[in-house]
């Protein structure tokens, strides 16, 4: 290499640094419909989870059964119906097990907080009840995340959709059925879903949600995040690019990326992918859904993030009955 003065061969040592970071981020495909032999129930509020090589929807409003989805023949399958309407949560697998907690039962707009958590086994296609959750933690729309085998429970919402939003955190023990108090998080927000990354806990997205002026405004865009080993909250400089609530939240190679929507700034369902890296807390946009969708999940499995069912506008219609994917790259 030629003879460069130093602070132009800093500059290029920085240049190349931050092409490499970004040669190592998130990129997607296109997003694509897949095609399926049979569809799944069309639900929203619900979840979607895989488990081995299969892929689970449960929950969402009504009581409707599990759809299951075989990637060998392409179809989805019913299973078993859950003992109760369980909607507005996110899963949690652990030991091959999908557990349900943080969330709600009944019809808008006051949905009560379930006093259980839910157990869906996929092996044996069942349903049992677990333990009770105290009573006075109980909440809906929350986000919930599995580290080092317990699972945490952060914000949500005591009232349905009218209010009592909470800034709570707790850890549940699945195996004693122990909870734990921690530290409040800065702020409250219900409709959301987190995600952990070297045990740390992000929160973004959602809203504090009130039906009796605007159950889709006062959405959130400020990031907290929850240390697991110092036990401390902190708040991003950088905010959610697009706020909205009812999204998707996932891990991937060490980043967030928060899914789909909605909110009172449009009537359609949010299509914005976005992705946090948390090592810079710079955000980057990815390319949007095929069509947008509120109230599911997404999973990473064979190389791809992958979405089935929610509601394509912001409140309760259309439900979907179709599956999404975009290849991560």
């Amino acid at each position: 290499m030629p003879h460069l003065p130093r602070l132009a061969l800093l500059l290029l040592v920085v240049g190349l640094a931050s092409c490499a970071v970004h040669r190592q981020s998130v990129q997607t495909s296109e997003w694509t419909y897949v095609e399926t032999a049979t569809e799944p129930v069309a639900r929203h509020e619900a979840a979607f989870v895989s488990v081995g090589d299969r892929y689970y929807l449960l929950g969402g409003r009504g009581i409707r059964p599990v759809s299951i989805y075989d990637k060998s023949t392409s179809e989805w399958t019913e299973g078993a119906p859950p003992p109760v309407e369980i909607h507005h949560f996110q899963p949690v697998v652990y030991r091959g097990e999908v557990y349900l907690l943080g969330a709600m039962t009944g019809g808008y707009p006051g949905e009560t907080p379930l006093p259980h958590v839910y157990i869906y086994n996929p092996d044996r296609d069942e349903w049992r009840r677990g333990h009770e959750i105290p009573e006075d933690r109980r909440r809906g729309g929350a986000g919930a995340v599995e580290h080092d085998g317990r699972i945490y429970l952060i914000c949500g919402i005591r009232d349905g959709h009218r209010g009592d939003h909470k800034t709570w955190l707790d850890v549940y023990d699945p195996t004693t059925g122990d909870w734990e108090r921690l530290p409040d998080a800065p702020r409250p927000r219900d409709h959301f879903q987190a995600a952990v990354v070297d045990g740390k806990i992000y929160a973004a997205a959602g809203r504090t949600t009130v039906a009796a002026t605007n159950p889709f405004a006062n959405t959130i865009g400020a990031v907290d995040v929850y240390d697991t080993e110092t036990r401390r909250w902190i708040t991003l400089p950088n905010e959610l690019p697009t706020r909205r609530a009812g999204t998707a939240a996932i891990a991937v190679d060490k980043r967030v990326v928060v899914i789909g929507g909605e909110s009172d700034t449009q009537e359609p369902a949010h299509a914005e992918v976005e992705a946090l890296d948390v090592a810079s807390g710079d955000w980057t946009a990815l390319p949007p859904l095929v069509r947008g969708r509120h109230g599911t999940g997404a999973i990473h499995h064979d190389g791809s993030l992958i979405m089935a069912s929610g509601c394509g506008m912001r409140g309760g219609e259309p439900e979907l009955a179709d599956m999404i994917r975009a290849r991560v790259e």
